[in-house]
Formats: structure tokens, sequence, C-alpha cells
């Protein structure tokens, strides 16, 4: 054999050894070799578990979405490139088989509300929106509207508001609609929604699963009813998840209920250290006793475990001055992210909720002075004494 044909093919396709890796191999092939035709063909046709081509999947995304399935409970999952990628899917495979309505709650990421309106929209689906908390309003919109499928998420952003969302599946149910909750706040720690009766769960798995925002990644892990619509639609349209992205989502995987404990504990601590600042206004936090949805959250979260985010606003603060306040921080992270290791800090008039008019914000409660922070596992102190720095001036 010639230098030539060596330099392609030496090395590689030899049957794996003996010995199993303790984690899962980084495999960047994009297409795979069957011994047989019959083999493949039986792969192409879904009668033999195996791989044929990347878009389809490949064994470091499948150990992904295994492992992402087991921490929700659900049936099975899709790897996506981006959070939104995942969303996206879950939407279309939701409304396959039903009508091209979706009921979504008022108070979602600024992203996905551009989603429903410049994606869904235009395609023709009908978007109406409701205040996902009131269920009676729920119920009525539900009736009015006959949606395909209704969207939520488990804790809104950034107004860190909790639906029933148990209840809701049971209306969705009733009426034949499809539930599709965003669980990126919550985690599987805090929540399952598959449990509660959701059809599809989604994830950012760039935020609290990878955790350390070096991955751009998103999941959606959904029930057996549509789990083939699901993976039918995406190796169609191929959103697939990178072999690299999959390795460090599993990697961070593996720490993410020590690290979220963590931040769960200091966001707590923080909070409650803001509500006595002089310079706050108010503080937004789901472990508080006065939280409009204390009840809910109280029958949906594990005791003591409220969510890592933060939101405040800053006492007769106008933009310049919050623009001051986040420049002054020297530890806290001035990222658009969340969910990493390190604390993060966020405006969300100026990011996540930029297009939206200042009248909706306002409606929202994402007021020119509200400022959305992410708790990381430094230690509390720390990141209060930033703060602290910072908001003084």
């Amino acid at each position: 054999m010639k230098i030539h044909t060596k330099s392609v093919h030496a090395g590689d396709r030899k049957k794996p050894p003996e010995q199993i890796p303790v984690t899962t191999p980084i495999y960047t092939a994009a297409s795979y070799i069957s011994a047989r035709q019959e083999e493949l063909d039986r792969i192409f046709g879904h009668e033999l578990e195996g791989y044929s081509y990347a878009r389809y999947g490949t064994p470091t995304g499948a150990a992904l979405e295994e492992l992402v399935t087991s921490l929700e409970n659900g049936h099975g999952a899709q790897a996506c490139a981006s959070g939104m990628a995942a969303l996206e899917l879950a939407i279309l495979a939701a409304l396959v088989d039903r009508p091209k309505s979706i009921l979504a709650a008022e108070a979602l990421y600024g992203a996905t509300l551009n989603l429903l309106v410049r994606v869904f929209e235009p395609l023709g689906a009908a978007v109406q929106h409701v205040d996902i908390y009131d269920l009676e309003a729920v119920e009525r919109a539900i009736a009015a509207h006959r949606p395909g499928c209704v969207l939520m998420e488990t804790i809104s952003n950034p107004t860190l508001r909790v639906g029933q969302i148990d209840r809701i599946a049971a209306m969705c149910k009733a009426a034949g609609a499809a539930l599709i909750v965003d669980n990126t706040f919550a985690t599987p720690l805090l929540v399952r929604p598959l449990e509660l009766g959701a059809n599809f769960c989604v994830h950012s798995l760039t935020k609290y699963l990878a955790g350390h925002g070096d991955v751009l990644g998103g999941i959606v892990i959904c029930d057996e009813a549509h789990y083939e619509t699901m993976r039918t639609l995406a190796r169609t349209n191929g959103p697939a998840l990178g072999a690299f992205e999959a390795y460090l989502a599993m990697r961070g995987i593996k720490t993410f209920p020590l690290r979220m404990e963590r931040q769960c504990a200091n966001a707590a601590r923080i909070a409650a250290w803001l509500e006595s600042h002089p310079r706050i206004e108010s503080v937004i936090f789901p472990g508080q006793s006065a939280h409009p949805d204390a009840a809910v959250i109280a029958r949906l979260f594990p005791p003591g475990l409220y969510g890592a985010m933060v939101s405040f606003r800053i006492r007769d603060a106008a933009r310049e001055a919050v623009f001051a306040f986040i420049d002054r921080l020297k530890l806290v992270v001035r990222a658009t992210s969340l969910g990493d290791v390190h604390s993060m800090i966020l405006y969300p008039v100026i990011s996540s909720h930029r297009e939206m008019s200042p009248a909706q914000r306002q409606r929202l409660g994402i007021t020119e002075n509200l400022v959305r922070l992410s708790v990381g596992i430094e230690d509390p102190d720390d990141v209060i004494a930033d703060l602290d720095q910072a908001l003084r001036g």
C-alpha cells in the first residue's frame, strides 16, 4: 500500500478494544461503516440501533441524550446546537399533527418571544399570549383558542415567576394540546416537568447543565408519544449538537447537582442580603415567603432549593446609573448568560428583552432599574462584597 493510501486509511476503523473507556469518547466521524449493507438497511429503517450519518446521531450525542433523559425521567431526547434550536424543534414536533396555534406565557425569554413572532407567525401559526400564572385565564384561553401547544417556563426569565405545571398539563391533556416547558432556570434538580404531565422539556445546555461557560447547546426531552416525530424532524432539519460540545456537556453534568445545590444556597444568602440594602428597591427570588407564587413553589420544589437566579431593582436608578453599577463590578462577570460556576449579571432592558417595547416590559415588570443576577459557586461573602461596593459607588 502506497503512502498516499496509507495517509488516508491507516489507523482508522479498527475494532474497539475489550477495555471500556471510563468516559464517553469524542466521536467526530461524519459517517459510519456497517459490516454489511443488510445491517445498514436495518439501521436506516430504525429496526436496528446503530449509526450511519452524524446528522442522524452519534455515539457521543446519544450518550448525552441518554444522560439528560435519565435526569428528566423522560422517554428520549434530541441534543441540539443551541437552546433556541431545541425549543424550535419542540414546537415543531408538538404542532405536526395539531392545529398550528401556540398559546404562550406572556413572561418568556426575549429570544423565545422573537422565535414566535419572527419564525412561527410568518409560517402561519397563530400565537396568543396569556398570564400563565392565572389558571382561570389559562383555562379560558385554551377553550377560546384551542391551541396545538402551550409554552411556558418553569421559572420565568427574568421576573422569576413559577407556574402550576401539573394543573396546566391537565388542562392541555383535556384539550388535546401539547405542553412545552423550558426548564433551564429550574433544572431537573428542582423540577421535572415530564413527571408533572408536560410533553416536552427543553434546556439550554449552555447554562446549569454544562455549567462552565464553554458549551453552546440545547436539548429536548419528550414523552414516548412524541419521540419518533421529534427524531424524524431532527434527522431532516439537522439541529444536531457537535461531538465536542456533547462531550463537554456530559463532563459538566457530572458535577451539576453539586454545583446547583451550592448555587441555590448562595442565591438564598445573597437575596436576603440584598433585601436589607438601602440602595435596593425590591428583590425577586423564589425562596421569598412573600413571592406571589410561594404556595406553588412550596408544592412543586424540593425544600430549600429555589434556583440560583436573583433579580433586583436598584432604587431610583435610571439606565445610566444601572450601567455605572454594572461597570463597577469587579468579581461578578458582566456577560450575557447564566448558570455558570461564576456569578454573572445582565441588564434585561438592553439584552434579553431589548426588542420588547417599553410598554410591554413595564407590564411584565421588566423595569429600567431591574437587573438579573445568576449566582455562582463562589464564597457568597465575596459576591456580596463586590455587589456592595458597586452599589455604593
